[in-house]
C-alpha cells in the first residue's frame, strides 16, 4: 500500500484535527438542476491508472467493483456541478433512491471524506442515498478550478453558501422536498450553520465531532492533552506543551505552529483515534479510493496549503455559545475520548438548546473519528435515531428560555 508523504500526513492530521466552522446565507434555487457530468450505474468506472505498481491497481479496480450499486432502484453517481461560480464534485450512492438523503460534510478545511468513504458508508447506502462532496478548495474540487481565483473566495460564509447550494441541488436532481445532513469536525460547523440558517431544507442535523466556540474548543483540548502528558509522566510532551502556554493566545488567536504542536500531542495521547497515537491507517485509505485519481489524492496537501492560511483566523473567531433556538432536529454524535473537538463541551451546549428534537448519542470507545473507530455503532444509531426523523409532522420549536445571545458570525438578522 502507497504511504502518504510526510508533508501531506501533517497536514491531513492537522487539518483533519482543527474541526473549524462555516456559516452563510442560502442563495435561490433554480428552476431546473444544471449540467453535470455523471457515471451511472451501469457505465464502467472510470479508468486506474498505476500508482505503486500492479496490486495498487488491482486494489482499487477490486473495491470499485465490489462496491458497485447493482439493485434496479439504486443510485451510483460521480458528479461535477456548478456551485457557486465554480466546478465542484459530489458522490452520490445509495441502494434504493427512495431513500432520504444524507449529505455528510466533511472536516479539514480541506479534509474530504469521499476518498476515504468507501471504508466505512457502505452500511449507510442500504438505509440512505449518501453524498459525499468535495469542498471548494478540497480533493477534486481543488483539481476543478484555478487555486488562484479559489484562494481569495475561500471563507466560513462562502463555504456555506456553498453547501446551500448543495443541498438545493440534491432536492432538484432527487425530487426531495428535505434532505439529513451529517457535519463531522470543520463540517460540523458548516453543517450547524446550515441547520440554523435554513432549517426548513433539513429532516434534522446531524453533528459528529461538533464544535460550539473555536476558543472554548483549544482552550479545553489544551487543558486535557495536558493532563494526558501528566499522567503519562511524558517529560517531552509537557515541556513543549507548556512552552505554548497561554494556549489560546491572550488576544485569542491561535498561531499555527501552536496549533500544531497541541495537536501532534492530542493525537498522541488517543485524542484523534482512541487507541493509536496517529492516523496514518485512515489516511492510507484514500490512496485506493475508485473515485480519487493520483492527481486528486495529491490535492489534497495542496488543499491543506491553500486553506488553511485562510480559515484558521475564522476558527478563533467562531462562536454559537449562545445560539440556542433551532428549528430542525438535533442529533449529536459524541466520542468520549475525542480532545480534538472536546464533546463536553458540545454535550453541556445541547442542554441549552431549544429545538422540536435533540439527542445526544454517547461513543464510549471513540474519539474523533467514531466512524471508522465504531463503524457499527454509528450505522445502527443513524438508522435508530436518525433515520425515523424523516417520517416525523414539523413541529414548531419552543420558545427560547433566555434572550438571544450575540449574532454569530456570518449571520444577519433575517437568519433569526
Amino acid at each position: 500500500m502507497p504511504l502518504a508523504s510526510s508533508l501531506r500526513r501533517r497536514l491531513a492530521v492537522l487539518t483533519q484535527c482543527l474541526a473549524v466552522c462555516g456559516l452563510a446565507l442560502g442563495v435561490a434555487c433554480a428552476a431546473s438542476p444544471p449540467p453535470a457530468r455523471a457515471r451511472t450505474p451501469d457505465e464502467a468506472p472510470p479508468p486506474v491508472e498505476a500508482r505503486a505498481g500492479p496490486r495498487a491497481i488491482d486494489a482499487r479496480a477490486i473495491i470499485a467493483d465490489a462496491r458497485k450499486i447493482a439493485s434496479r432502484d439504486g443510485v451510483e453517481e460521480l458528479l461535477e456541478i456548478p456551485v457557486g461560480e465554480t466546478k465542484q464534485w459530489i458522490s452520490v450512492r445509495g441502494r434504493d433512491r427512495r431513500n432520504p438523503i444524507l449529505l455528510m460534510i466533511h472536516g479539514g478545511p480541506a479534509s474530504p471524506e469521499l476518498p476515504t468513504s468507501w471504508a466505512f458508508q457502505g452500511g449507510w447506502e442500504d438505509f440512505f442515498t449518501v453524498v459525499q462532496w468535495d469542498q471548494r478548495g478540497s480533493g477534486k474540487t481543488y483539481n476543478a478550478n484555478d487555486p488562484a481565483r479559489i484562494g481569495p473566495t475561500l471563507s466560513l460564509d462562502r463555504i456555506t453558501e456553498d453547501a446551500v447550494e448543495v443541498v438545493q441541488y440534491l432536492r432538484r436532481r432527487y425530487g426531495k422536498e428535505k434532505v439529513f445532513v451529517l457535519g463531522h469536525s470543520w463540517g460540523s460547523l458548516v453543517g450547524l450553520g446550515l441547520a440554523h440558517r435554513h432549517p426548513e431544507l433539513l429532516f434534522a442535523y446531524v453533528g459528529m465531532g461538533q464544535v460550539i466556540s473555536g476558543q472554548e474548543n483549544e482552550r479545553v483540548s489544551y487543558a486535557l492533552t495536558l493532563a494526558a502528558a501528566e499522567a503519562a509522566h511524558d517529560l517531552v510532551a509537557l515541556q513543549e506543551l507548556r512552552a505554548i502556554a497561554p494556549y489560546p493566545e491572550k488576544d485569542g488567536s491561535l498561531p499555527l505552529e501552536k496549533i500544531g504542536i497541541e495537536r501532534k500531542w492530542s493525537n498522541t495521547f488517543g485524542g484523534l483515534v482512541h487507541g493509536r497515537d496517529d492516523i496514518g491507517h485512515y489516511l492510507n485509505l484514500a490512496d485506493l479510493s475508485p473515485d480519487y485519481s493520483a492527481a486528486d489524492v495529491a490535492a489534497i496537501e495542496l488543499g491543506s496549503q491553500l486553506s488553511l492560511p485562510q480559515l484558521l483566523p475564522e476558527l478563533a473567531r467562531f462562536d454559537y455559545t449562545q445560539v440556542t433556538r433551532f428549528d430542525c432536529p438535533l442529533v449529536i454524535f459524541a466520542g468520549r475520548h475525542d480532545t480534538t473537538t472536546p464533546s463536553q463541551v458540545t454535550a453541556d451546549w445541547l442542554t441549552r438548546v431549544r429545538a422540536p428534537g435533540k439527542h445526544l448519542v454517547w461513543f464510549e470507545n471513540s474519539a474523533h473519528m467514531m466512524m471508522v473507530e465504531e463503524p457499527g455503532r454509528v450505522l445502527l444509531h443513524l438508522v435508530q435515531d436518525v433515520l425515523p426523523l424523516a417520517a416525523l409532522r414539523p413541529v414548531p420549536a419552543p420558545a427560547a428560555s433566555s434572550l438571544p445571545g450575540p449574532t454569530p458570525p456570518g449571520t444577519g438578522p433575517a437568519s433569526r
